[in-house]
């Protein structure tokens, strides 16, 4: 009797695949054939999903974009603004395996996009959408007062607070632990809630 395949798992399992190489052996080392080698599958039967590197790379950093923004749709909705914020802004932290993971590999793409135009628009996409979450978390802190009202310049602090982090987070792990990174996800809510407070008494 013929096995039957799922071709939607089986194109999650080479992702999987992908990941692992990278995190193990690097973005230069993600080719065909040791994708396939890491999957347990033949070149050739690889190549019936993917076939060519370009293709698999861009499928494997659509998927981490996909996961992370399903991840983020799957919330459940909070009135409090502040509440949302950690809820949103940890949600993108490395705060686990699965996301420490996604954040080592986020990385590597975004470098590897510098010379590959096709990631460089996924790049792109995934920076303004990043952006505009952001924005939109500002928006929602300032109208409570729990933000400053200059939501550009708050919006830009944000994202480039977030970045660092998750920069941070990939490089020392050891120092910027899951506990560590939810007490500074406070820190800076508190900041901006301090800031707010002092602008409006000024």
């Amino acid at each position: 009797m013929p096995i039957v395949v799922d071709p939607v798992q089986r194109r999650l399992d080479v992702v999987a695949a992908v990941v692992r190489v990278i995190r193990r052996d690097g973005m230069e080392h993600v080719s065909v054939r040791n994708v396939a080698r890491e999957a347990g599958l033949s070149m050739g039967s690889l190549r019936h999903y993917f076939v060519s590197q370009s293709e698999l790379m861009i499928f494997a950093f659509q998927t981490i974009i996909d996961r992370i923004e399903a991840r983020l749709a799957a919330l459940q909705p909070a009135a409090d603004p502040r509440q949302r914020a950690e809820q949103v802004l940890a949600e993108l932290l490395p705060l686990d395996d699965e996301r420490r993971a996604e954040n080592e590999v986020w990385l590597a793409f975004t470098a590897r996009a510098t010379a590959d135009p096709a990631l460089r628009e996924l790049r792109a996409g995934a920076y303004d959408n990043l952006r505009a979450g952001c924005r939109h978390l500002i928006t929602g802190l300032s109208a409570a007062g729990l933000a400053p009202t200059d939501i550009p310049a708050e919006t830009e602090r944000l994202h480039a607070w977030l970045d660092g982090l998750a920069v941070h987070a990939a490089m020392r792990a050891d120092l910027h632990t899951p506990e560590s990174l939810t007490a500074a996800i406070a820190r800076h809510l508190d900041a901006l809630a301090i800031e707010a407070k002092a602008l409006r008494l000024t």
